[in-house]
C-alpha cells in the first residue's frame, strides 16, 4: 500500500475537551522549494497547541506536510498558510507553529506563527518547586 501527499487535514475528537492539556508535534523533515532558485529547503517544524474539540490526526498530518514538496514557497508564507490549515480544520484554543529552516547562503530562517481562540486565556502556570 503506497501513500500519496494530500491536502487533507483529517481530525478526530478530542477524547478530553473539559481540560487544557499541551500537544507537541516535531516534523523534522519538512520540504519546500525556494520559490526563486527552485531548490529545496528543509525545515524542522513544532507544532505545539491546545485542543478544542478537535484534535489534527497524524498519518493527515505527515501526508498534508509531504504535500508542500514540490511547491515554492517563501518561508513566511508557507509557515503561516500551514498555521492557517490547521486552525481551520481543527479551531484549537491555542496553536503555535515554529518552522526552523536549514541554513541557505549563510542565513538561518525561523518562523513562529500563533493563533489563539477568541475568549481563550491561558490558565496561569502552577509552579511545585516549592513544595520538594
Amino acid at each position: 500500500m503506497s501513500s500519496h501527499p494530500s491536502k487533507e487535514l483529517e481530525v478526530f475528537d478530542n477524547p478530553n475537551p473539559e481540560r487544557d492539556f499541551v500537544i507537541q508535534i516535531d516534523m523534522p523533515e519538512f520540504t519546500c522549494l525556494c520559490p526563486k532558485t527552485g531548490q529545496p529547503d528543509f525545515a524542522t517544524l513544532h507544532l505545539e497547541y491546545i485542543a478544542d474539540q478537535a484534535c489534527v490526526e497524524l498519518k493527515a498530518l505527515k501526508m498534508y506536510i509531504w504535500s508542500f514538496r514540490d511547491e515554492g514557497a517563501f518561508h513566511e508564507a508557507v509557515t503561516n498558510e500551514i498555521l492557517n490549515d490547521l486552525v481551520k480544520a481543527t479551531n484549537p484554543r491555542f496553536m503555535c507553529l515554529k518552522a526552523i529552516f536549514n541554513v541557505r547562503g549563510g542565513v538561518y530562517t525561523t518562523v513562529i506563527a500563533e493563533h489563539q481562540q477568541t475568549g481563550w486565556s491561558p490558565k496561569p502556570i502552577v509552579n511545585l518547586q516549592h513544595l520538594s
